[in-house]
């Protein structure tokens, strides 16, 4: 039985939608943003926003090296930022952290807990079992969405692809997460919905994986025969699957 349990976040313990092209979302983006002197149109905004984003991600391959299995992940507050100096304006980090969670709220469609993932976790805990989060995602929105949730105070540590500087499937992020929770690989299990950042770059680290199907996971691969998989996701049932293994 193992002891460690490491959780993927979106699409596994949390269902969510967004709408990021919604030029609605842009409209008010600009707003905010013409509030402390950096006027764009909504359409300017939002494509100045997705030219920054582009040049930090090339700026990430270029520093981590573009090669197979590399998977270089940037700090999204930093795109924030440069929408104010591209209009002449220094803004803070903090402010600039404001920015981009107020972009995050507004494209927010839902977000909600799958079914009966507070008492899959809580039982976990109560069992003594160490319980991660290792998740594709950005600081400044993910760990205030955890706290909206009400499920960052069950987890034993937490890592973010914005914190790390990759993502999965690329093997370094899962050595940095072994590394920072001195997690024993033949214990633990990594559980996700996405066949290939969760469970094949979990297996590329040594660490068991258990794959769930869920209605935002990409599609289901072919190969799934030889996985330990449930589809979609009730913690119950999973928790179910889990402590019998």
């Amino acid at each position: 039985m193992y002891q460690t349990y490491l959780f993927d976040l979106y699409g596994t313990l949390v269902d969510i939608r967004t709408d990021e092209e919604d030029i609605e979302v842009w409209r008010k983006c600009s707003v905010f943003y013409g509030y402390y002197g950096a006027d764009y149109t909504p359409e300017e905004l939002k494509n100045a926003y997705l030219d920054e984003e582009h040049y930090l991600r090339e700026e990430a391959k270029e520093k981590l090296g573009s090669f197979k299995d590399s998977y270089p992940e940037i700090v999204l507050e930093r795109a924030f930022q440069a929408l104010f100096e591209k209009k002449g304006i220094q803004a803070s980090m903090e402010l600039a952290v404001h920015a981009g969670q107020f972009f995050r709220i507004l494209s927010l469609n839902y977000i909600k807990l799958y079914p009966n993932i507070v008492t899959m976790l809580e039982t976990l805990k109560a069992k003594q079992k160490k319980v991660y989060l290792l998740s594709n995602a950005q600081q400044i929105f993910t760990e205030y969405e955890m706290n909206y949730l009400d499920i960052k105070k069950y987890f034993d540590g937490i890592l973010f692809s914005s914190d790390a500087g990759v993502m999965k499937p690329d093997i370094r992020f899962y050595e940095k997460a072994i590394e920072k929770f001195d997690i024993k690989k033949e214990q633990a299990v990594m559980i996700g919905n996405d066949y290939t950042c969760d469970i094949l770059g979990a297996r590329a680290a040594g660490i068991d994986a258990f794959y769930v199907h869920t209605n935002i996971s990409p599609a289901m691969p072919n190969d799934i025969k030889d996985t330990k998989w449930m589809y979609g996701m009730d913690g119950i049932k999973l928790l179910e699957q889990l402590l019998n293994i």
